[in-house]
């Protein structure tokens, strides 16, 4: 098996270093411009939102037409130099949005919106289509001892999952860690914390990359939000978010607000945080019911949980724990900021 291990060049044989924390930075400066937008003189608010690797990787995108929604706003790379035209009405006009709670598209420029994505997903034999690990034909020990678990007894797949985590690595990926999960043959993998659209290019990248190593290692890996039926956990894909305001002193309020928010809506989510969630989404197994919206500290069996953390330093982030495995990352991700920064009940 040897073959397929991930080992890098010559030079870079060892695991690369973690990257170093990547720290979103925005800044704005205006220049006069003789280019106009819904009939009225513009200012060119030249903005940079990007972590110092990206700084580095992606020229200045330049000459963007002014977004007239959201979602156009939001399929801009975020890059140095994006420059978005605004009528200039105004000298601080994202301030003056966010006062009016975020009333302007182009306000999602300093919202620094940050997600970090849990990604399940089960290893199978290719013949078979059983879990990795599993008896042909039969079962594993009940589930315990698999969550973190290491021996030969307790972890399938190991030498899989630490070859996706070093090619991540070498390819750029901010990917976070890894872990075995509650159902034998079953693994995680985190992405973030990432910034924005930035967030959906990561894991479906990293994904691509997982695909890759399976099919080398000749394992299926599949993204089926229930597997298995029966006693044995599902495969979601926990997104945790939060803004600036959230991190920021008197967040926790923001948070709760942007909870309420999420359970008005629950509805829509549920339809479009992937496909067969219904399986999963059953109450059991660390899930909440996938008919009733639920949220608690340091609870696994809500909608959304909020971290012991968070609710002692009055700032943080939360988990939206609805998202299953198959998940679509930028349908997700949009859908959460949309609802929780532009949407008004």
């Amino acid at each position: 098996m040897d073959r397929w291990i991930w080992h890098g060049s010559q030079e870079q044989s060892q695991a690369p270093a973690r990257p170093p924390a990547r720290t979103a930075r925005s800044s704005c400066t205006r220049r006069p411009s003789s280019r106009t937008h819904s009939g009225g003189a513009t200012t060119s608010l030249s903005c940079a939102i990007a972590t110092p690797q990206l700084a580095s990787q992606f020229p200045p995108t330049r000459g963007t037409a002014p977004p007239r929604s959201s979602a156009a706003l939001r399929s801009l790379p975020r890059s140095p130099g994006t420059r978005i035209s605004l009528p200039s009405t105004s000298t601080d006009i994202c301030d003056e949005r966010l006062k009016r709670s975020i009333s302007d598209d182009a306000c999602f420029l300093q919202i620094n919106d940050r997600y970090g994505i849990e990604q399940e997903y089960t290893l199978l034999q290719k013949d078979t289509n059983w879990p990795l690990g599993w008896p042909i034909g039969g079962f594993p020990g009940p589930q315990g001892p698999y969550y973190c678990g290491i021996g030969a007894e307790k972890s399938f797949g190991r030498d899989i999952v630490d070859a996706h985590y070093k090619a991540c690595l070498y390819a750029g990926i901010n990917i976070s860690g890894i872990n075995g999960e509650v159902m034998p043959g079953q693994w995680e993998f985190q992405v973030g914390p990432s910034v924005g659209i930035s967030s959906g290019d990561q894991v479906w990248v990293a994904r691509y990359i997982l695909e890759r190593i399976t099919e080398i290692a000749g394992v299926v890996v599949t993204f089926d939000p229930k597997p298995i039926p029966g006693d044995w956990n599902g495969a979601g894909a926990h997104t945790n978010y939060s803004t600036e305001s959230m991190r920021k002193e008197g967040g926790y309020e923001v948070i709760k607000a942007a909870i309420e928010k999420l359970k008005l809506r629950h509805k829509e989510h549920i339809a479009a945080y992937g496909e067969g969630n219904e399986r999963r989404l059953t109450g059991r197994h660390e899930t909440a019911d996938i008919n009733t919206f639920s949220w608690g500290v340091a609870n696994r069996g809500a909608s959304v949980r909020v971290g012991r953390e968070t609710e002692q330093n009055g700032k943080g982030y939360f988990e939206d724990r609805r998202p299953a495995s198959n998940m679509d990352p930028y349908v997700v991700t949009s859908m959460i900021a949309e609802t929780t920064i532009v949407w008004k009940p």
